[in-house]
Order: C-alpha cells, then sequence, then structure tokens
C-alpha cells in the first residue's frame, strides 16, 4: 500500500469521526485508530432527582410469633454456555453475515469440515465487506451468531472442534 493512500485513509478517518478502519488488500493490512472524545454531557435534559421521603420505623416482631415467610430469590438467568472447542472471534465491530449474498448458501454449517484460511462468515463494517477466515482446522461444531446479527470486537462466532 503506497504513501499516498495511506493518507486518504487516515484523512479518512480524521473527518468521517470514527474510532478504527482496518483495510486489507493481498497481503497487506492497515489498522487506523483514533481516540474519540466523550460528548458532552447533555445538560438541558437532566432531571432533578426526587427527595428521599422517610419511611416510619417498623415496629419489632412480638417475641414467640412466628417470623413472616419471605418469598425466595429468584436466581438470574444464566447465559447459555458456549460449546466446548476453540471458538473463532470476532475482530471487529460490525453486522455478521453466513454468506456472501442475501440468499445464498452460507459459508460454513454444524458439521462442516474447516480448513486454516478458508472463508467462515463475513463481518461488515462501514459499508466494508471483511471476510473472516477460519484459523483453525476442524469441524464447525456450533454458530453462535445469527445472520444479519450485530456482534462486539470478541465476541464468539463459530465454534470449531
Amino acid at each position: 500500500m503506497d504513501l499516498r493512500k495511506l493518507k486518504t485513509l487516515i484523512e479518512l478517518v480524521q473527518e468521517s469521526g470514527i474510532a478504527e478502519l482496518e483495510v486489507t488488500e493481498g497481503e497487506e493490512r492497515v489498522r487506523i485508530t483514533r481516540t474519540v472524545n466523550a460528548p458532552p454531557p447533555m445538560m438541558h435534559y437532566a432531571q432533578p432527582m426526587p427527595a428521599a421521603v422517610a419511611m416510619p420505623p417498623q415496629p419489632a416482631p412480638a417475641v414467640g410469633a412466628a417470623a413472616a415467610p419471605t418469598p425466595a430469590a429468584t436466581p438470574a438467568p444464566v447465559p447459555p454456555a458456549e460449546p466446548a472447542g476453540h471458538p473463532v472471534k470476532s475482530p471487529m465491530v460490525g453486522t455478521f453475515y453466513r454468506s456472501a449474498t442475501p440468499g445464498a448458501k452460507p459459508f460454513v454449517d454444524v458439521g462442516s469440515t474447516v480448513a486454516v484460511g478458508d472463508t467462515i462468515c463475513i463481518i461488515e463494517a462501514m459499508k466494508l465487506m471483511n471476510e473472516i477466515e477460519s484459523d483453525k482446522a476442524g469441524v464447525v461444531k456450533a454458530i453462535l451468531a445469527d445472520n444479519g446479527q450485530a456482534v462486539e470486537y470478541g465476541q464468539a462466532l463459530i465454534v470449531i472442534e
């Protein structure tokens, strides 16, 4: 990648206000990041906090009185466990796609055999389609993201066993 392209990409990042841009051309890969200042607080939308209301003290239960049963606490929902195996994680924030075009055959399905370097999905970020390649050979055990779902950096997408 030549210096003019790099300079153009840097200017694009500065002008657009984006925080990160990654471009791959063949074997070359460039990632440009910048710190983004947090937006100023929206003071004109702030609502006043209600004043605390004093509650009268509760009388102590009489000696020998049966204590009222307390409702059992409901356990917090447990997120589903990730299947055992090697997770292929998202290298960026974007939208997950299983195939190259809508209606096309997915790159992989559960049970598909993949080799290192095989394209297993696409993540769209800023109108750029980024092919995600398998970093391990094996069999696809699970696909953890839905087609068209927004994914985060580091989120497990596919599990290979």
